[in-house]
């Protein structure tokens, strides 16, 4: 069995402090790696911005894992624009900047989330568009050994990638559509079980499909052990069966101890947990 490998979302978490320190924060409670969702205001932001977000990444000395593409007004109630037809040139455009990120600092993981359906464009041209822009962005990124993710979400009631099997149909459907085949499916076991997705059924059927995890309790998208999911029995059927990618924790948290929970916590493999 493989050792679960660890990286913690410093989009979600401790936003009551600035990236410097969250960064500090976790390389002193053990942890290697991070992940964030787009951390700028639009899809191409300056030069400038993007050089001292690679700067802050680099000079903590941590591996960044993940990154979402832009997905909008996130605080807006948005939840991606690839399958908003009237976004193809701008995704195009912020798909060059997501490649210098990931050259400068080796992020492989691409986190594309779907959109919203919007009441002014047919289903089924914004499942064409979708298809069309994970297919350019995935064959984008290919050249640098990218794999864009494609996940199921939950509290976006306009959201229609629920369950494990819609996400992978939409990965099916790109694979066909456009020959891209550096696509997977982002198990975020969270989302699956607000949804009412069964997760170890949803594992048993996409094992060989996962290319990233991620993890909170439920209720309350809080950090392990706060809620009532089965988190350490899931991180060890996926390492049982092999996965060998990273799994990040992706729950809200802040305060002066922000990991004073993997004391206690029987993920295994965690730093600083009981197995540690």
């Amino acid at each position: 069995m493989r050792t679960p490998r660890y990286a913690v979302n410093c989009s979600i978490m401790m936003k009551d402090r600035p990236p410097e320190q969250r960064l500090e924060a976790v390389r002193e409670a053990g942890f290697e790696a991070v992940e964030f969702w787009w951390p700028f205001a639009g899809p191409t932001p300056p030069e400038h911005e993007v050089e001292g977000f690679v700067d802050t990444v680099r000079a903590s000395g941590l591996s960044l894992v993940g990154l979402n593409l832009y997905a909008g007004d996130m605080p807006g109630g948005d939840r991606g624009v690839v399958s908003w037809p009237d976004h193809a040139d701008e995704l195009r455009a912020h798909t060059a900047v997501v490649r210098r990120i990931a050259e400068a600092l080796g992020c492989r993981s691409f986190n594309a989330l779907y959109g919203n359906r919007r009441t002014d464009v047919p289903d089924d041209e914004q499942d064409a568009a979708a298809v069309r822009a994970l297919g350019e962005a995935a064959g984008a990124l290919a050249e640098i050994g990218g794999t864009i993710l494609v996940e199921p979400v939950s509290g976006a009631p306009d959201y229609p990638l629920l369950t494990a099997d819609e996400a992978v149909a939409v990965i099916d459907r790109v694979g066909e559509e456009t020959g891209a085949d550096n696509l997977g499916l982002l198990l975020d076991v969270y989302h699956l079980a607000v949804n009412g997705d069964d997760v170890p059924a949803a594992l048993a059927r996409h094992r060989d499909r996962v290319s990233h995890v991620q993890l909170a309790d439920a209720p309350g998208r809080g950090a392990p052990g706060t809620g009532g999911l089965p988190l350490g029995d899931w991180v060890l059927d996926l390492a049982g069966g092999g996965y060998g990618g990273w799994v990040a924790l992706e729950h809200a948290g802040g305060g002066p101890s922000p990991f004073a929970w993997t004391r206690s916590c029987d993920l295994p493999g965690l730093p600083g947990g009981t197995e540690a």
